[in-house]
């Protein structure tokens, strides 16, 4: 019997690739399986379909972005230490797999519905990291979920203006430092 570990992979890299190129919508499962080089049916031995492939994508890379950011908040001591090196992944994320990342920047008004309570979530990490340090005294009240979005969006707007209007050419990562200094500022830390 053969092993599909690199057929699926194969799947999986070409329909990042032509998702975030063409969109979820515009791409077919016939566009895969030809950039693939595959036959459209070998596709179905590993998905149900397009749409369970563009979930279960998202679900993987947004999941392993939030266990990490999880990680992070348990390994560091303070609010500041913890969002600073939360901050420094999370933009490390888009130069380590910009093609992974695009997807889940763009795929995610569709997908982010689908999430259960129970999956790693990045921005309810930063949220319990926020929510934390208010109770801790270290960052001054406030609703906690207006506080993450504000982060978050400090975080997006970055990235939102390298991928869609190529407006920043520098690389995320090397913009770390400023969007740490720029949320810090936004909690008042």
């Amino acid at each position: 019997m053969r092993d599909g570990t690199k057929t699926k992979e194969l799947i999986e890299r070409t329909a990042l690739r032509l998702f975030v190129e063409k969109g979820i919508t515009e791409t077919t499962v016939r566009d895969i399986a030809i950039t693939a080089g595959i036959a459209e049916g070998t596709m179905y031995r590993h998905f149900a379909s397009k749409e369970d492939l563009a979930w279960e994508l998202f679900a993987e890379g947004y999941t392993a972005i939030g266990r990490e950011l999880r990680s992070i908040h348990k390994s560091e001591a303070t609010a500041r230490t913890k969002l600073e090196a939360m901050i420094r992944y999370f933009c490390s994320v888009f130069e380590k797999d910009s093609v992974m990342f695009t997807y889940l920047f763009l795929a995610r008004h569709q997908q982010l519905k689908k999430l259960t309570p129970r999956m790693p979530n990045p921005y309810l990490e930063f949220r319990a990291v926020i929510n934390e340090g208010m109770r801790r005294g270290e960052i001054p009240k406030k609703d906690p979920d207006v506080a993450a979005s504000m982060v978050m969006g400090v975080i997006l707007q970055v990235i939102d203006s390298r991928i869609l209007s190529q407006r920043i050419r520098q690389s995320i990562a090397s913009l770390a430092g400023v969007i740490v200094a720029a949320c810090l500022r936004v909690l008042e830390i």
